[in-house]
C-alpha cells in the first residue's frame, strides 16, 4: 500500500531542513574577502631615529614614503630621543614652506605613534625649528578603502630596498593605539556555531 502524500513530505522536510543549514554555515565559514591585509606599524624612514636625513641619502623620508604602501589602520612610528627632536602634522602650505608655527597636531614624547584613521594627505616635520629645511619631513597619501598610493615630498631618483616593518622600542614606552572593532568574521563564525547547533538538534531530535 503506497505511503499517503502527507507522511512522505514529513519524513523528507528533515532533509531539505538539513541541507539549508549545511549551506548556511558554509557559506558564514568560507574565508571573507574583505578582510585584505592587516593592519602594519611603520616606522619612518627605517633610520634609527626620527631626525635630519644623512649627507649621503638627504631625500630618504620622500624616498621611504614612495616605497612603502599605506592603508586606513596601519600606523607611523617616529622614534627619537624626546629631549632633542619632536614631530609635528602640518597643513600642506606649512609644509611647503617648513613653517611649524601652527601645527596641527603635535607629538614630543619619543615613541610618537600616528594611527593612519582617514583618507586623505597627511605631512609631518621635525618639530625643531631649522631641520624641515634640511629635509626632515614627511608627506603620506592614503587612498579610499583599502586601495592605497603613498607620495613624496620631492621626486627622487632612486628608491630604497624594503625593509622589515615590526621594530623595537628604543626610547621609551609605545602609546596604546586605540582597539579596532571586532572583526566581521568572529560574527560569522558565531552565526555558524548557531546554525551547526540547530542541524544537530534537526537530526537527533
Amino acid at each position: 500500500m503506497e505511503e499517503p502524500y502527507d507522511e512522505r513530505h514529513r519524513r523528507r522536510q528533515p532533509l531539505h531542513i538539513t541541507g539549508f543549514l549545511f549551506l548556511c554555515a558554509a557559506v558564514l565559514l568560507a574565508p571573507h574577502g574583505g578582510n585584505v591585509a592587516a593592519a602594519l606599524q611603520h616606522k619612518v624612514g627605517d633610520l634609527d631615529a626620527w631626525g635630519i636625513p644623512p649627507s649621503s641619502k638627504p631625500d630618504v623620508y620622500s624616498i621611504w614614503s614612495q616605497t612603502r604602501s599605506f592603508q586606513m589602520g596601519d600606523s607611523l612610528m617616529f622614534l627619537y630621543p624626546p629631549s632633542q627632536d619632536a614631530v609635528v602634522q602640518v597643513t600642506a602650505l606649512a609644509f611647503e614652506s617648513c613653517s611649524i608655527e601652527d601645527p596641527i597636531l603635535k607629538m614630543d614624547d619619543g615613541n610618537s605613534l600616528f594611527n593612519i584613521t582617514s583618507a586623505g594627505e597627511f605631512y609631518f616635520t621635525s618639530g625643531v625649528v631649522g631641520r624641515c629645511e634640511k629635509n626632515q619631513r614627511l608627506r603620506i597619501s592614503i587612498g579610499g578603502g583599502n586601495s592605497t598610493s603613498s607620495a613624496t615630498a620631492d621626486s627622487p631618483a632612486g628608491a630604497l630596498p624594503g625593509t622589515s616593518t615590526a621594530y623595537p622600542n628604543v626610547f621609551g614606552p609605545t602609546p596604546p593605539s586605540s582597539s579596532p572593532p571586532p572583526p566581521a568574521s568572529g560574527i560569522a563564525m558565531a552565526a555558524a556555531s548557531a546554525l551547526l547547533a540547530l542541524l544537530f538538534h534537526s537530526l537527533c531530535g
